[in-house]
């Protein structure tokens, strides 16, 4: 009588059970178990960072195609505007290489001793020729 009355004033004083032993094949199993998460893991989250890397890639070369484009627009319309520019300035430098030439020409036709101005044409002639020679060489460099 005494042992049931002990128990029920103290109710923490039960009676010792013996320890549960694991068996090896539940260890084993937890083991495996545990590798394959593991690897479950791994394998996620490889799979998901080649995906990724795929994405971003692709992404990456539609953009670059289209920044290529659009440098390889403005590019010809520089290359253009430049070639238009340079016909404009050869056509006006022909224009004055005409000019000159009309008026040495002329001078030389109404001159007596003065050989002074023609010398002076004869020398713009040849600095125009040389401009238009260096206009022509920056045309082709262009093209």
């Amino acid at each position: 009588m005494r042992n049931s009355a002990a128990q029920a004033v103290y109710p923490d004083t039960y009676p010792e059970t013996p320890p549960r032993k694991r068996t090896k094949s539940a260890l084993l199993f937890y083991a495996v178990l545990w590798m394959v998460l593991v690897a479950a893991g791994v394998l996620g989250a490889k799979a998901y960072s080649d995906h990724i890397q795929r994405q971003v890639a692709a992404d990456l070369e539609r953009q670059t195609a289209s920044q290529i484009a659009a440098m390889q627009q403005d590019y010809d319309g520089r290359i253009d505007k430049l070639e238009t520019g340079y016909k404009a300035s050869l056509a006006q430098m022909e224009s004055k290489i005409e000019a000159l030439n009309e008026l040495l020409t002329f001078t030389k036709d109404n001159a007596d001793t003065k050989t002074d101005n023609s010398n002076k044409l004869y020398t713009q002639l040849a600095e125009v020729k040389k401009q238009l020679a260096e206009l022509k060489k920056s045309l082709d460099v262009l093209k």
